[in-house]
């Protein structure tokens, strides 16, 4: 028998993914851990299994081409559709509370960054979306940042002002309209399609430095992956706040 729900997160063996999968699977929702390095999220899913929760992993690397066609094959050959979408995977190149070097940025930095964080999310979620059209009421949630924000990075008085890591702001930027637009195509659907802003978490990229801790950076990603059919479409959230594009 077919479980209730089916996730798939990017990024899931570690930090807010891991987190996410952890709170999502304690609501009963199968996840599934998507893993550059298959050993990491085997060993995270069986983390989870151990808690009750029925979890997996399998290899996917946003860079890789062949990894998207094979993520596809697993969920149809498996379970014929996919539910929740949680494009968690993402890269920063640059240091976030540093001198400003959008003049200097490298193409190599560019690139890099809107491979993962942009290009990434718009191929998997057009590979997987077949599947998510399967599902009676299908959640994408695209891990932003609030550093995505253009009207709070235009005002002196925000608290992201000074903060100016061109790269991956520039693609969280980007991630933001591939929301609007694919929840603009998606609205006579069940899709729902929503950005998330997780918060600043102590994790590998937010460092120690962060005042959030991991669980409660997995929330936003949470409630937008369980959003009932009256719930947001097209939104930008941390937690329960909607935050200016």
């Amino acid at each position: 028998m077919a479980a209730e729900k089916i996730a798939f997160i990017t990024g899931g063996n570690k930090g807010i993914g891991l987190e996410t999968a952890r709170q999502l699977g304690k609501t009963g929702v199968t996840v599934v851990l998507g893993s550059r390095d298959l050993a990491k999220g085997k060993a995270a899913a069986e983390t989870l299994r151990a808690d009750g929760i029925h979890a997996e992993a399998i290899h996917f690397d946003v860079t890789q081409p062949a990894d998207y066609q094979s993520v596809y094959d697993y969920f149809d050959k498996k379970y014929g559709r996919l539910d929740i979408l949680i494009n968690n995977a993402g890269v920063s190149k640059e240091p976030f509370m540093a001198p400003n070097t959008t003049s200097t940025t490298s193409a190599e930095v560019l690139h890099d960054t809107f491979d993962t964080n942009f290009f990434g999310v718009i191929q998997i979620t057009q590979t997987l979306l077949p599947l998510l059209r399967k599902s009676p009421a299908a959640r994408i949630v695209n891990l932003s940042s609030i550093l995505g924000s253009l009207a709070l990075h235009a005002d002196p008085a925000s608290p992201i002002y000074n903060a100016k890591a061109f790269a991956y702001d520039a693609s969280k930027a980007a991630l933001n309209s591939f929301t609007i637009h694919l929840a603009h195509e998606l609205k006579d659907t069940k899709i729902k399609v929503n950005s998330a802003h997780p918060g600043w978490v102590k994790t590998d990229m937010g460092t120690d430095a962060a005042p959030m801790e991991i669980p409660d950076g997995a929330k936003t990603s949470v409630r937008l992956a369980l959003l009932p059919d009256n719930g947001p479409t097209g939104g930008y959230f941390h937690m329960e706040d909607a935050l200016p594009w």
